[in-house]
């Protein structure tokens, strides 16, 4: 099998904590999924019009965190960790099922999820990911933000910098080869 078909989780995996923003106690379950599925929230403490699907066309905020919501708006926040997590462990499906309207924070960052993630183990189905191929470099530029995107070959390379004119944080940069890094240590 190939490492461009679509993944899950080999067996479920469980996270109890706070959510950052609301202070709410929260049990967030994320379980194996069959292929062409892709990332599906379930909120177990509704009863109907439940499950809201992470995309461009759902986000409904993005202040502070992002948030996602239905057609009925029925929503669930701060998914970016888990989001990122599983991209970078190449989970390509999975049912997140959580208790309430936020992911917990856990340790604010996304490696709480990837360790879990890393110790269940992956699966591998015979169905291959969809890709999308960028064929030409494309620019945006929105006052002093700008971000790129440019033709390559199998690989994601995300080089990311910020620019404060705080001392403390002053200028950053990092470099993410998502296929090739140990995301661990990110």
């Amino acid at each position: 099998m190939s490492v461009l078909n679509q993944k899950t989780i080999k067996k479920p995996i469980s996270f109890e904590g706070v959510a950052l923003h609301s202070g709410k106690q929260i049990h967030m379950e994320i379980k194996p999924s069959e292929p062409n599925t892709g990332i599906v929230f379930k909120r177990t403490d509704l009863k109907s019009n439940n499950i809201v699907i992470p995309g461009i066309f759902n986000v409904s905020s993005a202040v502070y965190c992002t948030t996602i919501a239905n057609d009925y708006g029925v929503a669930i926040s701060t998914i970016e960790h888990l989001m990122g997590a599983l991209y970078g462990t190449g989970v390509d499906n999975a049912l997140v099922e959580i208790d309430g309207d936020e992911l917990p924070i856990l340790d604010g960052s996304a490696k709480p999820f990837v360790n879990e993630i890393s110790k269940a183990g992956v699966e591998i189905s015979n169905m291959p990911i969809k890709v999308i191929k960028i064929e030409k470099e494309i620019n945006f530029t929105d006052g002093n933000k700008s971000i790129s995107l440019e033709p390559s070959k199998l690989s994601l390379d995300i080089d990311f910098e910020i620019k404060y004119k705080n001392q403390f944080i002053g200028n950053q940069r990092n470099t993410l080869k998502v296929y090739e890094d140990d995301l661990e240590d990110t």
